[in-house]
């Protein structure tokens, strides 16, 4: 209760005073601060963020929602309101120090690093531009997901008929399918004979991510799916992908993924780039669970709540990637 009735306090009233405080003392306002004391990717963009929605002024909260063409007029405006130079006044003399605060707030560290860098107009627009092309894109990505994942699975739809079929020549390249219906689909982990009743849940957002690991990581996707047909340690593999994506689907909607994105996308995040998080999630836990040696499939929302904890523990490191780059890249 301490630590809510601090933190409003602090939002409130005490932060707004500080930042008063410390502009008076640097002559820069806090987004040239963070633009210039931290290191591009979530560091940076993570404190914008907070920065921008938690600011007084209506212009500086409604950056985080302006779409790509109209982010240069906004920059501007920005620069404008919060008085950035355009360019070093050459009669000024150079004061280089450094001030570090630290506030402990309930649990969190509070700090800012002010250093004088003269950190002025166009190297400041063009980071905060960086940060603002990152906050927004996240938020049209989730869009574009949840679009996807809206989509349903149609049979008579030819491009969603030949996706299927294609995930199916992925990974079983030397076994013809007997038709389209049929009890071989099991062997790639469906559980019927038709698997379009399985992409009730994640939609064509199931099919695409099981397709985009088969399609760029062809190697390892077979590695990972015989691992799933081991007669003790198996599982059904498009099941568990299909829950992975659900995994991966609930990590960006509750916004746990943007430190990932911040730091792995310079730029937009699009489409491919949750497609590639979907592999690092499947690679992984499938090396996770054959770790773990379960003792039947029975035990598996167990042993996945376990990874997902992993997961998010993960993302809490600001300088998070899950990334395969410890995994050689198929050709």
């Amino acid at each position: 209760m301490f630590g809510s009735i601090w933190g409003y306090f602090y939002t409130s009233f005490l932060r707004y005073w500080l930042k008063w405080f410390i502009r008076q003392v640097t002559g820069k306002c806090e987004l040239q601060r963070i633009c210039a004391g931290y290191k591009p990717g979530a560091p940076r963009t993570t404190k914008a963020e907070y920065s921008l929605k938690n600011s007084k002024s209506k212009l500086l909260r409604a950056a985080v929602d302006v779409e790509e063409d109209g982010l240069e007029k906004h920059l501007d405006l920005i620069m404008r309101e919060k008085n950035v130079k355009t360019q070093r006044d050459p009669t000024s003399v150079l004061l280089s120090f450094t001030v570090l605060l630290i506030f402990y707030i309930d649990d969190f560290i509070w700090y800012m690093l002010m250093t004088n860098v003269c950190l002025f107009g166009p190297r400041f627009k063009v980071n905060l531009k960086l940060c603002l092309l990152q906050i927004t894109g996240y938020r049209n990505l989730f869009t574009s997901v949840e679009e996807l994942r809206k989509e349903n699975f149609d049979s008579d739809k030819v491009q969603h008929e030949e996706m299927l079929l294609k995930l199916w020549d992925l990974l079983m390249p030397e076994v013809k399918l007997e038709s389209r219906v049929t009890k071989q689909w099991g062997d790639i982990g469906f559980q019927g004979d038709d698997p379009k009743t399985d992409f009730r849940g994640m939609g064509m957002l199931g099919l695409t991510n099981l397709v985009f690991f088969s399609e760029n990581y062809t190697e390892e996707a077979r590695q990972v799916l015989s691992h799933a047909n081991h007669p003790k340690l198996g599982y059904s593999y498009a099941i568990v992908g299909i829950n992975l994506t659900e995994m991966a689907y609930s990590l960006l909607k509750s916004g746990a993924l943007k430190p990932h994105f911040y730091n792995t996308v310079s730029g937009r995040p699009q489409l491919q780039h949750l497609h590639q998080l979907f592999c690092y999630l499947v690679y992984k836990f499938d090396k996770f669970w054959v770790e773990e040696e379960p003792e039947s499939i029975m035990e598996f929302n167990h042993y996945r709540e376990k990874f997902h904890d992993n997961i998010k523990i993960q993302l809490l490191d600001p300088a998070v990637a899950l990334t395969m780059t410890d995994s050689p890249r198929s050709n």
